[in-house]
């Protein structure tokens, strides 16, 4: 009997548990790669929808990872929406680069990286927890993933003479279509000019042979 009764409450227990699932519909604008010159400030969008309770809370973590096996905790948001920073990122200067806001009610966080680095280059994870409250405890109600690539490129790559041609041949088809739109322009005034000129001797024309035939009808003339 004791037995039964003890199986009996953990079927009790776990069937008015909340499962976790993946219910949380996670996306991360830009993506799936974007790409930065280095030192520039690099701005993620982390949206989030179709939340299992309304009144539910959200935990928000971005991850960074190099390469497919080494992922680092970097920044975290809990669900009473203080910041914490993790690893190498908890230093001042890490600290003053990275900032995790929260915008449109929760719905959407927003993730900037300052003064982007060649080491920065690499996948940016957002994992969100949704958590509520569950017989007074808090426990996590499902979760959702996405992520984005951030490519650094170099600032001595503007000095290589691959990006170098590629920038002549660039400038080149620039100068080619301000030449073509220039040429366009010209055109289309031209047409325009010889429809004026056109219709102004065709109302001279008219006005002229009105005051011939004026002339001829008048008694004046006979």
């Amino acid at each position: 009997m004791r037995l039964l009764a003890t199986a009996l409450a953990a079927l009790l227990a776990t069937a008015s548990a909340p499962d976790v699932c993946e219910a949380l519909n996670v996306t991360v604008s830009p993506g799936p790669t974007v790409q930065y010159s280095e030192g520039d400030n690099a701005t993620l969008y982390c949206h989030i929808s179709q939340k299992r309770k309304t009144d539910n809370l959200l935990a928000v973590r971005w991850v960074f990872a190099a390469s497919p096996t080494q992922e680092h905790l970097m920044i975290k948001m809990t669900k009473f929406g203080s910041v914490q920073y993790y690893g190498n990122y908890t230093h001042n200067f890490q600290k003053q680069r990275l900032h995790l806001l929260k915008e449109k009610h929760g719905t959407m966080y927003k993730f900037l990286i300052l003064s982007l680095q060649q080491t920065d280059q690499g996948h940016y994870i957002c994992k969100v927890q949704e958590i509520g409250k569950h017989r007074n405890k808090w426990t996590a109600w499902s979760n959702g993933t996405a992520a984005t690539e951030i490519r650094v490129i170099s600032a001595k790559a503007s000095d290589h003479p691959t990006f170098k041609k590629n920038h002549e041949a660039w400038k080149f088809f620039e100068d080619l279509y301000v030449y073509a739109v220039f040429v366009c322009s010209i055109g289309i005034i031209s047409v325009l000019l010889f429809t004026l000129v056109i219709l102004c001797q065709s109302l001279l024309n008219r006005r002229r042979s009105t005051v011939k035939h004026y002339l001829v009808k008048s008694p004046q003339n006979r």
